[in-house]
């Protein structure tokens, strides 16, 4: 998970990055999602999702974007 805030001059690159982003998870057998704030225009929220750790850890790492912490992965709680 990550949060950006994106100046106004700079989300349509921003988006355009993010589909590339998109596709590139969708190939590594991950998913992606953006979602922005509806009451503060270019904040936004970028989820990265995968069956296991290890996919993540090799999408992040072959992927588009280098300022993704790889290292600093969440795993699902199973809750009873």
């Amino acid at each position: 998970m990550r949060h950006t805030i994106v100046p106004s001059s700079e989300r349509a690159e921003f988006r355009e990055k993010a589909g590339r982003s998109k596709a590139h998870y969708a190939g590594a057998g991950c998913q992606y999602w953006l979602f922005e704030e509806s009451s503060l225009p270019g904040a936004y929220v970028e989820f990265f999702e995968a069956d296991s750790p290890d996919v993540l850890r090799r999408a992040h790492r072959d992927g588009p974007d280098p300022r993704v912490e790889s290292a600093r992965l969440y795993v699902e709680v199973k809750l009873s």
